[in-house]
């Protein structure tokens, strides 16, 4: 694990952490010597600095990079279109230009949602007043994942790495959802409460959240539309045609986990 120079995280004791200065290439090239591949954790304020780590690694002579960018599809140019996925998609055309003149590879992992975040959160659905939105008509399916898988999957991917050399770009999920699918699980987990879903035309709320972005408002109530167009609009591919479950062993789970997650919040 590298730490940041001066980090106060607290890592498990079984777990060797490094600490270099992520705005030094040289810091984080000692860092990453030796290493076959980099699988980089940051946070959204962290990707662009991501450029500077696939330097880094170049240098050290890191064979693999993961970079943080696992969210929406982004092999789906329309994804890759939207102003919140700016970063991300900076930093993956970085990457696939540096390796064409280096001998690092790249793996894309695309998992997005993190279910148990989205609903936690109120981004796909706010069930407190059991008034949930539901963006047109509520039948679009969407690939998911959770919290803790998300990570579990990553972890394993350098290992797959190891027995294919090329470049790829993996589209994981655990679980494929509809938002009526989760509104009439709800109801039954809650039959009592009184339930008035809101039907509302998307693109109308994404395009106020588009305004506001551009008047550089960056808060969550401009971000989650934009989001949820990447997640419940079809033609933005979010329920994954094809995905690469079988290559790291995942195993797809339904509406019992569905229920354990939903349990709390409508009790």
């Amino acid at each position: 694990m590298v730490a940041n120079t001066g980090s106060t995280y607290t890592f498990a004791e079984k777990v060797k952490v490094v600490e270099a200065n992520f705005e030094d290439a040289e810091s984080l090239k000692t860092a990453l010597t030796d290493q076959d591949a980099v699988v980089s954790t940051v946070g959204d304020k962290g990707v662009i600095a991501q450029q500077l780590l696939i330097d880094a690694s170049i240098a050290a002579g890191v064979k693999r990079f993961l970079p943080s960018n696992f969210s929406s599809n982004m092999s789906n140019h329309k994804t890759r279109k939207l102003p919140i996925f700016k970063s991300k998609v900076a930093v993956e055309d970085y990457l696939i230009e540096k390796s064409k003149t280096s001998d690092l590879t790249y793996t894309f992992v695309y998992n997005w949602g993190l279910t148990d975040f989205a609903i936690q959160r109120k981004v796909i659905m706010d069930f407190s007043k059991y008034q949930p939105t539901i963006f047109n008509r509520g039948d679009s399916q969407f690939s998911c994942t959770r919290h803790a898988n998300c990570w579990k999957d990553r972890s394993r991917c350098p290992d797959l790495c190891r027995r294919n050399s090329e470049s790829s770009c993996l589209l994981l999920q655990k679980y494929v959802f509809t938002q009526n699918q989760i509104l009439a699980l709800a109801k039954k987990i809650a039959p009592n409460n009184p339930w008035a879903p809101l039907d509302v035309d998307l693109n109308v709320v994404v395009a106020g959240a588009l305004e506001r972005l551009a008047q550089g408002q960056h808060d969550l109530p401009t971000v989650i539309p934009i989001l949820l167009k990447s997640i419940v609009d079809e033609e933005y591919g979010f329920k994954f045609v094809k995905n690469d479950n079988e290559l790291l062993g995942i195993k797809e789970k339904g509406e019992e986990y569905l229920t354990e997650l939903l349990t709390p919040s409508l009790n």
